[in-house]
C-alpha cells in the first residue's frame, strides 16, 4: 500500500496491487457522468462476457504472474527513468525526467495493454483477434503478441494513416497481420475504430477486439487503464531514487485517446502535491479548425460506445481533426480523462504541430533520443513549463514511444 504522503520513499510492492482511494468507474462503468456502455444489442453479451472475464482474471494470482512475467521477459520492463540533464540545464529551470516507454519491445507503451488483453482472449477461448490503429504502434503491438500466441490478427487502419506511417504497416505485415485500409471518413483513427466495431458485430463468437486506448464501451476504459497503470506504478518506485525519497512536482503525458496518460497518472491521482498535465494536439492552433483538442474545444456526446468529450458540430456530427501526429488525431478522449477534467485533478493543455516538432528536434540533439511525435507534444509543454520553475523542482514526462515511425513526416516539414 502506498504511503499517505509521496514525500517519502514508496516501498517495493507488487505492480497492479497498489491500493487506491480514488474509486472509478462505478459498477455501471461510469466515471461521473462519463463512460458507460452505449453499444448495439449484438455486442451487449460479448461486452458482458469480457467484463466478467476481466473482473475474474484481474484478481487472479496466476493471471497476474503470467502478465508480469511477459512484461519482464518479453517487453523488457521495468522501463528506466532518464534524467535529461543537458536539456534541463539548457532550459534553466526545473529538472526534466523521462519515463522511457520508447524502450519497450515494439517501441511504445502499447505492448503493455495488448499482452493483458491477449491473455484474456486465450482464456476466453477466442481464436481470432482484431484491432484498430492510428500511428501504428498499437497495431504493431497487437501483431507482435498475436504472432507470439499464434492468433490470427486483422488490423484496421485509415488509409491516410497508412500513408503517414508506412514503416509500421510493413512491421505489422512482416509479423503476419492482415492490415485492412479504411477509406471512409477522414481515413484516420476514428474510421479504423468504426470498421473494427463492424467486424466485431459480425464475428462476436470467435473474435476478441483488442482496443488500444482508454475509450470504447465498458470495460475497455477500466481494463486498458489496469494494464497501462504499470507505467505510473513503476514511476512511483523509481522517482524517489532521483529525488531524495520524493516524487515529481509535475507529471506530463500526451493525450489522444489517452492510454499512456492514464497509465502514468492513475497511481498519482490521490496525491494532489503531484500536479498532472495532459497535453492534447493543438495542431495549427486551438483558434483554428485544425486541431484534435477534444477536452479543450469539444462538448459532451457519445462516441464509440461511451459518453465523453468529443469534437462535433451543432448537429452532433463528428468533425474532422488535425495533428501532425497520427496517434493524437482522435476526435474524442477516454471518459476517465473527461471525468478528471471536470474534477479539476488533471489540467489539459495543448501543443501545436510546430511546438511538437521543435521539441522533437531539441530532444534529438541534446539527449540523443528520437521521440515519437505523440510524446513530443508532452515534451513541448515541459519545455515551456521548466523555465518557470525552480531548479530544485522536477517534471516527469511520459515518453510514450520512439520516433522511427515519424521520420518521413518530420523530414517532410523541413
Amino acid at each position: 500500500m502506498v504511503p499517505q504522503s509521496l514525500n517519502h520513499h514508496v516501498p517495493q510492492c507488487p505492480i497492479i496491487l497498489i491500493m487506491h482511494t480514488y474509486q472509478q468507474p462505478n459498477t455501471d462503468g461510469h466515471f461521473g457522468q462519463f463512460g458507460g456502455s452505449f453499444a448495439s444489442e449484438t455486442l451487449s453479451l460479448p461486452l458482458r462476457e469480457l467484463h466478467l472475464a476481466f473482473q475474474k482474471y484481474a484478481k487472479s494470482t496466476e493471471f497476474l504472474a503470467e502478465f508480469h512475467d511477459e512484461l519482464v521477459h518479453f517487453v523488457g520492463r521495468p522501463t528506466p527513468i532518464y534524467h535529461a540533464k543537458r536539456l534541463s540545464h539548457e532550459m534553466g529551470g526545473a529538472q526534466i525526467y523521462l519515463k522511457r516507454e520508447d524502450l519497450n519491445h515494439t517501441g511504445a507503451h502499447k505492448i503493455n495493454n495488448t499482452i493483458g488483453q491477449a491473455l484474456l482472449a486465450l482464456r476466453m477461448g477466442k481464436t481470432r483477434v482484431i484491432a484498430e490503429t492510428g500511428a501504428g504502434q498499437h497495431g504493431v503491438a497487437t501483431a507482435t503478441i498475436c504472432a507470439r500466441y499464434n492468433l490470427p490478427c486483422i488490423v484496421y487502419m485509415g488509409s491516410e494513416d497508412m500513408r503517414r506511417q508506412q514503416p509500421n504497416v510493413q512491421r505489422m505485415q512482416i509479423l503476419g497481420a492482415e492490415v485492412v485500409p479504411v477509406e471512409s471518413g477522414s481515413k484516420t483513427l476514428k474510421d479504423a475504430l468504426n470498421e473494427a466495431m463492424r467486424d466485431w458485430v459480425k464475428n462476436v463468437d470467435n473474435t476478441f477486439y483488442i482496443i488500444g486506448t482508454v475509450a470504447g464501451p465498458q470495460p475497455y476504459p477500466e481494463m486498458v487503464r489496469h494494464f497501462q497503470s504499470v507505467i505510473g506504478q513503476e514511476s512511483m518506485l523509481q522517482m524517489p531514487k532521483f529525488l531524495s525519497g520524493g516524487q515529481p512536482d509535475y507529471v506530463l503525458a500526451c493525450v489522444g485517446g489517452g492510454s499512456n496518460a492514464i497509465g502514468i497518472f492513475y497511481p498519482y491521482i490521490p496525491y494532489p502535491e503531484v500536479r498532472l498535465i495532459g497535453v492534447e494536439a493543438a495542431g495549427k492552433g486551438l483558434d483554428t479548425p485544425y486541431h484534435a483538442a477534444s477536452l479543450q474545444k469539444g462538448s459532451v456526446g457519445i462516441l464509440h460506445g461511451n459518453r465523453t468529450y468529443i469534437l462535433q458540430n451543432d448537429d452532433g456530427q463528428i468533425i474532422d481533426t488535425h495533428s501532425i501526429s497520427a496517434g493524437l488525431d482522435y476526435p474524442g478522449v477516454g471518459p476517465e480523462h473527461a471525468h478528471l477534467k471536470e474534477l479539476g485533478r488533471v489540467q489539459y493543455l495543448g501543443a501545436t504541430d510546430d511546438e511538437a516538432l521543435q521539441a522533437f528536434h531539441r530532444l534529438c540533439r541534446t539527449e540523443g533520443i528520437i521521440p515519437a511525435l505523440e510524446s513530443s507534444h508532452a515534451l513541448a509543454y515541459a519545455l515551456k513549463l521548466a523555465p518557470t520553475l525552480r531548479r530544485d523542482q522536477s517534471i516527469l514526462v511520459c515518453l510514450s514511444g520512439r520516433g522511427d515511425k515519424d521520420l518521413a513526416t518530420v523530414l517532410s516539414y523541413q
